[in-house]
């Protein structure tokens, strides 16, 4: 009598058919050649919109010589887009040197949104980044390298240098001795409760520093956060029982970055000085530090319309996984397959890898392209490092390539197609839609459109406050977080696909 043994595949075969697979597969995706026409306008649509923007955009600024285009962002040292406006009241030190004062809490005013129309509210108060201290320059051109000690509206004593860079001290609020010294190219910020025990803050090196520099005390303060917008802010602060070592001049009074009326001739908020007695009470508005909304138009809003391309991507991935069960190929599907963990992962594969080829084509040429005609319209442009356009770019293929697993993962779930693009639209895209318009930005945190965060290409730092909106540019989530986010929803519906299609093949296969 003879027996038989079940055949079991080895591993070794498992591994030789999954490139078998992929080749089928992708012979199956490129053979509907309504799939690549999909896709094809999905990079279409959404290079479309994005140059349509770019083509539309037309930025004017008003001067004394009239209306006519905007100049280029200020940038700092770093190349990032800056403010640099304050008001300075200095003398000229060459050497080494210190300054010492007590620096008073700070006064100011705020304009608030008009309760009646045509009626401007302005009240009492600070922003919490309002910025009064001891402050160091290169020499008073805009840009050049800094280093300064300040206390602040909100946020305590902070030694700050090169717009980018900041330093946290004491969190005390309220009147501190403030005192800034220089040896060399290194500038170290200290400060005290009493004017007698002294803690460092920090000590920052400033490559090249001349050997005349301007040394002494500041006022500025951003304007007040309306959305994106930022309305009138000032700030005052009083200085006393200071002390100058290696600069004994008269004081010198300059309103840096002041603006001018379109008259050409009237300072626009002018900042001042007034002195009483041996105090010195200061006042500005403005900022030092790195530019937000002002800083340009961005490299991002050329992919604004991702959103809607997406949708033909979506649609492309579900009809990809319930073709062969809609036409009635069952033996050739998931439920024919007894290694649907292979098949799956070969179609992932395959439509993963065709979405982030359309992604990479639609940003490659939408971002470049679209930076281009901005350029070329005179309109300011937030200057974008090397390495941050790579990875809008990349990253948004990489997007592009997620949303269509996890498409292909519903599709597998649920088996229904309308259900499953139905699904994958109201995670993705919708989530999105409903943030740009303001109503639910928190949605960019907890959904699968949280991966539209690594198109964001105006860098954030701690030490300026922004409205965190995506039309503004910014998001809940850090760019690369934001991807994970999409990424882990992929793989957890095809994970769940596989899984579900595992456990229909074990209860077809017949007990012995």
């Amino acid at each position: 009598m003879s027996s038989f043994a079940p055949y079991r595949s080895s591993p070794r075969a498992g591994r030789d058919r999954f490139p078998q697979l992929l080749r089928a597969e992708w012979t199956k995706f490129r053979s509907v050649r309504g799939r690549l026409l999909a896709m094809a306008a999905s990079v279409l649509v959404t290079v479309s919109l994005g140059l349509l923007i770019a083509g539309g955009a037309h930025s004017a600024c008003v001067t004394g010589k009239g209306e006519g285009p905007c100049p280029a962002p200020l940038v700092g040292p770093d190349g990032t887009a800056v403010k640099d406006k304050y008001y300075f009241v200095h003398q000229p030190l060459k050497g080494n040197g210190s300054i010492t004062a007590r620096v008073s809490d700070m006064t100011g005013q705020m304009r608030l949104p008009d309760a009646v129309p045509g009626v401007r509210t302005v009240k009492e108060g600070v922003v919490p980044w309002a910025k009064a201290g001891l402050l160091v320059r290169q020499s008073l051109t805009q840009g050049a390298p800094y280093a300064a000690v300040m206390i602040t509206g909100s946020h305590g004593v902070r030694m700050q240098h090169n717009f980018t860079h900041d330093v946290a001290g004491g969190p005390v609020q309220g009147t501190r001795w403030l005192r800034l010294t220089r040896s060399g190219d290194a500038l170290t910020g200290y400060e005290s409760g009493d004017g007698k025990t002294w803690t460092e803050v920090s000590t920052v090196e400033l490559a090249g520093l001349p050997e005349t520099v301007e040394i002494g005390l500041f006022a500025t303060s951003p304007g007040v956060l309306w959305q994106m917008a930022q309305a009138f802010a000032q700030a005052t602060a009083t200085f006393d029982q200071i002390t100058l070592q290696g600069a004994n001049g008269s004081w010198r009074r300059d309103d840096v970055g002041v603006s001018l009326e379109s008259d050409g001739k009237t300072p626009h908020h002018p900042g001042g000085v007034v002195e009483s007695g041996d105090k010195l009470l200061v006042t500005g508005n403005g900022d030092i530090g790195p530019a937000t909304v002002e800083g340009g138009l961005r490299a991002d809003l050329m992919l604004i319309g991702g959103a809607v391309g997406l949708i033909l991507v979506l649609v492309v991935a579900v009809t990809f996984c319930t073709a062969e069960h809609r036409r009635g190929l069952i033996g050739t599907g998931l439920s024919a397959e007894p290694h649907p963990a292979r098949l799956l992962a070969a179609k992932a594969v395959v439509v993963g890898a065709v979405a982030f080829v359309a992604g990479l084509v639609t940003s490659g040429v939408a971002v470049p392209v679209g930076l281009a005609i901005l350029r070329a319209n005179q309109n300011p442009i937030q200057p974008i490092t090397s390495g941050t356009a790579l990875r809008v770019i990349v990253g948004y293929a990489a997007l592009t390539a997620a949303a269509a697993v996890l498409a292909l993962g519903l599709a597998a779930l649920v088996k229904r197609r309308i259900v499953a693009i139905g699904l994958a639209i109201a995670l993705v895209v919708v989530p999105y839609l409903l943030a740009i318009t303001g109503l639910v930005p928190w949605l960019l945190m907890i959904t699968p459109a949280a991966g539209f965060a690594i198109t964001q290409s105006v860098p954030t730092f701690a030490h300026v406050d922004v409205d965190q909106s995506p039309l503004g540019g910014y998001y809940l989530l850090p760019p690369w977080a934001g991807l994970a986010v999409t990424c882990g929803y992929a793989a957890l519906a095809l994970g769940a696909a596989i899984a579900v299609h595992r456990r229909r093949v074990s209860r077809q296969v017949p007990l012995a």
